[in-house]
């Protein structure tokens, strides 16, 4: 499966579990999810990775872990996302090879062109917009970083922070593949509305 459309990167929220809101946006059309989870031990972690791995199976959708290489190892993910501080591109491919998808958070272009040049297999520019769902994100770098940075690579970009349904069209226009969202479907007072929505308005803009 290609990295395009919308892409839904998980969080607890009132109410909401990690596994409740996949199953929600998946219903409503998303096929890329990506588990992120900074506070439980790994063992919960892993328990809930597996319940999703099930899930997007299910659903024949993508499945990707934030960060932690070991929690897609033991779930059988498709693939991780690791920022610029976590384990490198050519490290991770050493040990699973071509088989697993690698994804990479950049703002410059400089860091895209590494990633892809290490064999990353796409890049996300984060964060777009100013966001408040991530604590540690810094401030957004603006559609036209998106746009260079877009221009710039030949894998796919996934743009994130701060996106939803008013600015999902600026985004696709300064060449993003696909879009992450966080709280345009987890906030949501319907996630499954939400999803199908944002999942719709994309494929309309990529005339689909």
């Amino acid at each position: 499966m290609k990295i395009e459309g919308i892409y839904l990167v998980t969080e607890k929220y009132g109410e909401l579990n990690h596994l409740t809101v996949c199953r929600l946006a998946l219903k409503g059309g998303v096929r890329i999810i990506q588990y992120r989870e900074k506070q439980e031990s790994t063992r919960v972690m892993v328990e809930e990775a597996r319940k999703i791995r099930k899930l997007t199976r299910d659903y024949n959708a993508l499945f990707i872990v934030n960060d932690r290489v070991d929690v897609a190892l033991f779930s059988e993910a498709d693939g991780v996302h690791v920022g610029q501080k976590d384990a490198s591109v050519s490290d991770i491919r050493k040990f699973f090879g071509s088989r697993f998808i690698v994804g990479v958070s950049v703002r410059t272009v400089e860091e895209a062109l590494l990633a892809e040049k290490e064999g990353a297999d796409y890049v996300a520019v984060s964060p777009v917009f100013d966001t408040t769902t991530k604590e540690d994100a810094e401030k957004g770098v603006g559609l036209e970083s998106l746009r260079v940075i877009a221009e710039s690579v030949g894998i796919p970009v996934v743009a994130i922070g701060g996106i939803n349904k008013d600015n999902l069209a600026s985004v696709i226009q300064s060449g993003a593949d696909a879009v992450a969202v966080v709280s345009a479907i987890t906030r949501s007072n319907d996630p499954e509305k939400a999803a199908r929505e944002l999942v719709e308005t994309f494929n309309s803009l990529k005339g689909r």
